[in-house]
């Protein structure tokens, strides 16, 4: 019914924002409704803060996957977070280990600039007694990075703390036992998070550890259907690089091409008949 929103692309990865995420400021303005409008503005920006920063966060995957020649078809943000969608997870363990830990990173680069930054401006520290309007709204962006950080390195798979363990124990195990014995981790620390947010009544965390646990699974189960496939029928074969482009008058004879195009270099229109340059015309 109603489609994913298109914020544009970061570092030519296209990045959406999906229609759920609209209930978190939705929340956000019931719950500070008839406290003002200054506070209820200084929430709901403090929200799309946060969220800018998760998407720096996924932006941090893509790009150290794209280092190892690993796409990204997009990053879409949810209520609860954001995913990249990646091509494919590398296979060998430190490159794992390197995508998983750059999301994380990010989020350590952004709170260290927010605490040079305030220090550069004579602003105190975020977590100083008394804070003025900026480091009002400083300050919670910055705990929020330091919690993005830590939430995301628990070692409940698949987060960015579940990856790495994955890869650790891909050192010397399988890929399909390491991955088991992550999941086995991730869904003991997802019950752990559902039980607490359950007994403090907090429904994010509720629906974090069962994020958790069904992509845990899905990808689970994923590892098992590629084992079992190249168990039956060998590992695939090579990826065949791809052709380099055609230049544009190989490829309108390429495509026996009848029509008009125009000629950059010369300036000119050329007149084509089945992939053959008959005349120019002269713009």
């Amino acid at each position: 019914m109603f489609g994913s929103l298109k914020l544009g692309k970061f570092f030519g990865i296209d990045t959406y924002v999906h229609p759920t995420f609209w209930l978190l400021p939705l929340f956000v303005l019931i719950q500070t409704f008839g406290t003002g409008l200054t506070n209820v503005g200084f929430n709901l920006l403090f929200v799309f803060a946060v969220f800018f920063c998760v998407a720096m966060h996924e932006v941090g995957h893509a790009l150290a996957a794209r280092a190892y020649g690993i796409g990204t078809r997009d990053i879409t943000l949810y209520p609860i977070g954001g995913v990249a969608m990646l091509e494919r997870i590398p296979e060998q363990p430190w490159r794992e280990v390197a995508v998983a830990l750059a999301g994380p990173a990010v989020n350590v680069v952004i709170a260290l600039a927010l605490l040079i930054g305030l220090a550069a401006s004579g602003f105190g520290a975020p977590w100083g007694d008394e804070p003025n309007v900026v480091e009002r709204f400083v300050g919670p962006v910055f705990w929020a990075n330091v919690v993005l950080c830590g939430f995301n390195l628990l070692p409940a798979f698949p987060m960015d703390g579940g990856r790495v363990l994955r890869a650790l124990l891909a050192l010397c195990r399988t890929r399909l036992r390491a991955t088991e014995l992550a999941v086995y981790v991730g869904t003991v620390v997802a019950v752990g998070m559902f039980v607490t947010g359950a007994a403090l009544g907090e429904l994010g965390l509720m629906l974090v550890a069962a994020f958790v646990w069904f992509v845990g699974q899905a990808e689970l189960a994923n590892v098992r259907m590629v084992t079992e496939a190249r168990r039956l029928y060998g590992p695939p074969p090579p990826l065949i690089p791809s052709p380099p482009p055609l230049d544009p008058e190989a490829e309108l004879a390429a495509r026996r091409f009848s029509g008009l195009a125009w000629d950059p270099t010369r300036r000119v229109w050329v007149q084509w008949v089945n992939g053959v340059p008959v005349r120019d015309i002269p713009a």
